[in-house]
C-alpha cells in the first residue's frame, strides 16, 4: 500500500506537470462606464455579449481604475505599479515608445504584463489600443515593442489609421456657438457613419485576433486585444445609431446644484456649451450607440474563442481604463474622483476557478488584474505589483478583501495628489487642496450630499481616510530629453485627453 499510495503521488504530480498552461484573452476597453447592462443597466442600453461574458464568470461590480485617464490607468494595469508610488496621474502627450519608464524612475525597469508572461513560456500578441494613443494623434503612443512577439499594425501607431470620419459641418453653418470643448475638428462630438463595421478599427482589430486564436495552439497564448470605442468623437455606422432614436434618450441621473457641497473639477465650460446648445441628448445617443458597437466586437471576440481549440481553457479578462461621465456633476469625460469617473466594468472568466454568472461588490483596484493573471497561470508575481490577486473572490464572491479600492489624480492648480478609497459602500475623497468628501453609495449612489463633516459617519470617515497613501509621490511631468519623445519636452502637452 505505501508503494501504491507513493506511485499515484508521482503520477498526479507528472499529470500536474504537464497540464497546458491557460490561455489568457485580455481586452481592454475605452471610456466605458457603468451604463452597461450587467452593472446600472441605464435605459436604453443595449449590451447582450457583455451580459453573455457576464454568464461565463464573475462581475466585479465594485472595481475602480488607478487614475481617471487613458495613460496613468494603462500604465497601472499593465506594470501593477499605482500612481501613488510612480507619480504618473496624468497624461502625457508626445510620445513614441514607453517614455512612461523615463518619466518615472520607478517605473524604469518595470517588467510589463505581457513580457512577463512571455518570458514563461507565452506567445504575447497585442493589438490595438493597450497603452496610450488616440484616433488623431499619429505616432503617438507609450507601448513598449519589446513587449510583444507581434502587434497588429505598428505598435507605436496601433490605431490612428483605421478610423473613417464623417462629413463634418462647421459649427457656425449648424447654429451652434463658438467654444466647442477640443475645437472645430468636432473630436467632441457624436455622428453616425455611412459605412460598414469592416472599415472601422475596433473591427479590424477583432478580425485580426479572430485570426490569432484559430491558429493551432503551439504554445500558451496572451491575447490582447484594445478597442477604442465609446472613447469619443462617438462616430460608429449608422446601424448603432439607429438602436437608440434620439426620442428615446434618457439623460442621466442629475442635480442643477449637484457641486455646491462638491470639489470643483475645473470643466463645468464642456457642460455648459453642450445644454447651451441642446447636445445633451444627442451625445447620449453617439455614446450609447458606440457602446453598442463596442458590445458587438466583443461579441465577435467571444465567437471566434468558442469556435476556437483553445476556448475551454482560456481566461478572459475584460476592463475599462477607467469610467465616465456624461453630463453626471456638469462633467463629461473623466478626470475626477467620483464613482462614476473611477468605477468600470471588470469580467473575469477563469475556467475550472471561478463560477459562472456570479457576482461581487468586493472593492477592486486594477493593479490587481497583474497579480491575479500571474496566479491563474502559476506564474510568479514580480515585486513591482502594489495589488492584491482577485482569485479569493474569482472562488468565492462573498471574501472580503483587506483593503479599498484607490484611485489617484492631480487637479490643476493644487499643491498634491488628491486620492479616493471605496468599499462596499461608502466613499471617501481627499482633495490636494484638503477638501474632502465622503459618500453613502447605498442610499446615496449618485453622490449627491456629500456627508464628509456628518458627525453620524465620523468614524467612516476616519477608517476610510486611514488606507490612503500617507506620501503619495508627487506629480511626474514630460522627462527632458527621452528618446521616447515625438517634439522637444517643452512643446509637448500635459493634461488633456
Amino acid at each position: 500500500m505505501p508503494r501504491l499510495a507513493c506511485s499515484l503521488l508521482v503520477l498526479v504530480a507528472t499529470l500536474s506537470a504537464a497540464a497546458p498552461r491557460p490561455d489568457v484573452l485580455f481586452i481592454a476597453v475605452d471610456d466605458l462606464n457603468d451604463y452597461i447592462s450587467p452593472l446600472d443597466a441605464h435605459p436604453g442600453v443595449r449590451t447582450p455579449n457583455l451580459e453573455r461574458l457576464a454568464r461565463r464568470g464573475v462581475t466585479f461590480a465594485n472595481a475602480h481604475c488607478a487614475a481617471p485617464a487613458c495613460h496613468p490607468s494603462r500604465v497601472a494595469v499593465m506594470t501593477g505599479v499605482h500612481p501613488v508610488r510612480s507619480g504618473l496621474y496624468l497624461n502625457l502627450f508626445g510620445a513614441h515608445g514607453p517614455r512612461w519608464r523615463d518619466e518615472s524612475p520607478v517605473l524604469r525597469d518595470a517588467v510589463v504584463l505581457s513580457a512577463h508572461f512571455r518570458a514563461h513560456g507565452y506567445r504575447a500578441a497585442g493589438g490595438g489600443k493597450i497603452f496610450h494613443s488616440l484616433q488623431w494623434t499619429p505616432g503617438d503612443s507609450q507601448n513598449d515593442p519589446a513587449a510583444w512577439d507581434e502587434y497588429f499594425r505598428d505598435p507605436l501607431d496601433p490605431i490612428s489609421a483605421d478610423w473613417p470620419r464623417p462629413a463634418l459641418v462647421p459649427d457656425a453653418a449648424a447654429g451652434l456657438t463658438p467654444g466647442r470643448p477640443l475645437g472645430d475638428r468636432q473630436l467632441f462630438g457624436a455622428a453616425p457613419l455611412d459605412v460598414p463595421d469592416e472599415d472601422t478599427g475596433d473591427h479590424r482589430v477583432v478580425d485580426w485576433a479572430r485570426g490569432i486564436l484559430a491558429r493551432p495552439p503551439e504554445q500558451p497564448l496572451f491575447l490582447a486585444v484594445g478597442l477604442f470605442r465609446p472613447h469619443i468623437p462617438w462616430e460608429v455606422p449608422r446601424r448603432w445609431f439607429d438602436l437608440h432614436p434620439l426620442e428615446s434618450i434618457v439623460l442621466p441621473r442629475h442635480r442643477a446644484d449637484d457641486l455646491a457641497d462638491a470639489h470643483d473639477h475645473g470643466r463645468t465650460a464642456w457642460h455648459r456649451w453642450v445644454v447651451e446648445n441642446r447636445q445633451w441628448e444627442r451625445f447620449v445617443q453617439g455614446y450609447l450607440a458606440s457602446v453598442s458597437y463596442l458590445d458587438h466586437q466583443v461579441g465577435r471576440l467571444l465567437d471566434a474563442l468558442d469556435a476556437s481549440p483553445r476556448g475551454a481553457r482560456t481566461i478572459v479578462v475584460l476592463w475599462s481604463d477607467h469610467g465616465f461621465h456624461l453630463g453626471e456633476k456638469a462633467n463629461w469625460e473623466k478626470f475626477a474622483l467620483w464613482d462614476q469617473t473611477t468605477r468600470v466594468p471588470l469580467f473575469i472568466r477563469a475556467p475550472g476557478v471561478a463560477g459562472e454568472g456570479t457576482r461581487t461588490r468586493a472593492p477592486a483596484t486594477l493593479t490587481d488584474l497583474y497579480p491575479t493573471l500571474c496566479e491563474l497561470a502559476g506564474l510568479p508575481v514580480p515585486v513591482q505589483c502594489d495589488g492584491l490577486s482577485l482569485v479569493p473572490q474569482l472562488r468565492d464572491p462573498s471574501a472580503p478583501r483587506a483593503r479599498p479600492a484607490l484611485t489617484a489624480h492631480v487637479f490643476r492648480g493644487e499643491p498634491g495628489p488628491s486620492q479616493a478609497v471605496a468599499d462596499e459602500r461608502y466613499r471617501f475623497i481627499r482633495y490636494g487642496n484638503g477638501f474632502e468628501e465622503l459618500y453613502d453609495l447605498r442610499r446615496d449612489p449618485d453622490e449627491f450630499d456629500n456627508r464628509a463633516a456628518d458627525p453620524a459617519l465620523a468614524g467612516e470617515r476616519a477608517r476610510l481616510a486611514a488606507f490612503l497613501a500617507p506620501r503619495p509621490a508627487a506629480s511626474v511631468g514630460i522627462p527632458a530629453g527621452s528618446v521616447h519623445s515625438l517634439r522637444p519636452a517643452g512643446k509637448a502637452k500635459k493634461q488633456a485627453r
